[in-house]
């Protein structure tokens, strides 16, 4: 594979520090492809394809008329972090996540933060992820966010930012661990020469986060993972973790309530659950508690969980924190809990609530990133430089009538990496999603999702807006 014609631009690139030029990190990478014979490397892409389509790795895009499952775009060439700038990224994300668990407990209990007017009271009341009926909760062992995923971007400089938080069901972990499970195969010579730290021990660690939930009295706790059911864009994800962590999969209707527990109804009768591992959003967990349409859930499950007879992962309620509202506030938050500065900063943003910076968002559409804070997934979103005159002046009107449910921010240069186009080298801007895990110890997996925007010239990396997705590779050393 011939490097020489790849050109980095004006980005940071995450394997080069200019055209032909590797960075220390990713040299035995680049030369190890490099000396591949011509068209090796499409066949090793084409098989890793073939291998991920035979595994049936999909999601689903809501609001496809069609209702096809698809394939998560691959790309072959892996992105390679070294070792001290991931232990710099790993103790912002445990900071980040020690502060935001303190952030929603005291949002459901004394609520200091909103009396001492760190974030504003009617930022928090208005959040669509905050829930009246978690007020006075006490989830097990303090914790409320057991799974999060935190998506980071690279800015012009090569510095690792904060883009947003997820801490509610967080997906893509699958994709990490098959991902890495076919480049072992397609570039097994290129993990002799790189002491790349493993992933594949996640599901025994996620185990081991949410057997640490249940009452020590559970002597081997029952985890399940509850699933809204097939028909969900993640239904892949939840049917492949609890099959690795040895788990039931199960749905609302295998669930029931006897005394006040929550029980399974198997072949043998009817077995106790401890800990669930919920992939169902708050809304739909209970319809006594939340949305009362809802066949999705267990009626009367809060009610156990209030009572400490069932614990959930991750707690309900929990949206409060990663709405992109108080998303920017998070600095604040860690100060204001954890007396210590950010490790790892946010995105500059701006709160279109207030007067004074929503005129300034108004005036700088057209270079700016504007995001509705209830939705995700790349929709509700304005890219300033890359619309036309009739999508700002729409956005600019959203803003004016509803300021609250926008925040903008600076068109990032975000970084990008080579991916295999036909049969040349071409950038493309990447993110960065690492997954943590809240058990007895906050831990950070080695690496994380590692999302490509595969358009050219696009920023936008989510896979329901055509984007893909590559391995991860944090190094546990220096290279051989």
């Amino acid at each position: 594979m011939d490097f020489q014609g790849y050109e980095t631009g004006q980005f940071y690139d995450e394997l080069f520090e200019s055209a032909g030029r590797p960075r220390a990190a990713a040299r035995p990478l680049v030369e190890r492809l490099a000396a591949m014979p011509s068209g090796d490397l499409a066949r090793q892409q084409k098989a890793a394809e073939a291998e991920l389509l035979q595994m049936g790795i999909t999601f689903r895009v809501y609001g496809d008329e069609r209702g096809q499952e698809k394939i998560f775009p691959f790309d072959v060439i892996p992105r390679v972090v070294e070792r001290a700038e991931w232990e710099a990224v790993e103790k912002g994300l445990i900071q980040r996540i020690q502060a935001l668990n303190l952030f929603i407990d005291d949002v459901y209990h004394k609520r200091h933060i909103l009396k001492d007017k760190v974030v504003p009271e009617d930022v928090v009341a208005s959040s669509s992820g905050y829930r009246s009926a978690c007020l006075g909760l006490d989830p097990p062992r303090g914790v409320w966010i057991h799974v999060t995923g935190t998506d980071l971007v690279r800015d012009g400089e090569g510095g690792f930012r904060v883009l947003e938080d997820n801490l509610r069901c967080p997906s893509g972990v699958s994709y990490v661990l098959k991902n890495r499970h076919v480049l072992k195969r397609a570039l097994p010579q290129a993990f002799h020469d790189m002491p790349v730290s493993p992933v594949d021990d996640y599901p025994d660690r996620l185990l081991s986060a949410l057997r640490h939930l249940a009452p020590d009295s559970a002597g081997s706790p029952r985890v399940v993972v509850l699933t809204p059911g097939p028909y969900n864009s993640a239904y892949f994800e939840h049917a492949f973790l609890a099959q690795q962590m040895g788990a039931q999969l199960v749905e609302g209707r295998d669930l029931c309530l006897s005394g006040g527990r929550v029980m399974l109804r198997t072949t043998r009768g009817l077995e106790k659950v401890d800990v669930i591992y919920r992939r169902v959003d708050d809304d739909f967990l209970d319809p006594q508690a939340f949305r009362a349409d809802s066949g999705l859930g267990l009626p009367g499950l809060m009610e156990a969980y209030r009572r400490g007879r069932v614990a959930l992962a991750n707690a309900p309620g929990t949206g409060v924190a990663d709405d992109k509202a108080v998303y920017t506030y998070v600095p604040d938050i860690i100060r204001y809990y954890l007396r210590q500065e950010p490790l790892l900063p946010n995105v500059p943003t701006w709160a279109c609530w207030q007067e004074s910076q929503r005129a300034y968002v108004l005036e700088n559409l057209h270079k700016m990133v504007v995001k509705a804070v209830h939705q995700s997934g790349g929709y509700g979103m304005l890219v300033g430089p890359h619309a036309g005159r009739e999508e700002r002046e729409k956005f600019a009107a959203l803003i004016r009538e509803h300021p609250r449910d926008y925040i903008a921010q600076p068109t990032l240069d975000l970084s990008r990496a080579p991916v295999l186009v036909g049969d040349r080298l071409e950038g493309r801007h990447v993110d960065l999603r690492p997954y943590v895990l809240h058990g007895k110890s906050v831990t950070v997996l080695p690496g994380g999702l590692t999302r490509v925007a595969l358009k050219k010239g696009s920023l936008v990396v989510n896979s329901s807006q055509g984007g893909g997705s590559k391995d991860t590779w944090v190094l546990a050393g220096a290279p051989c």
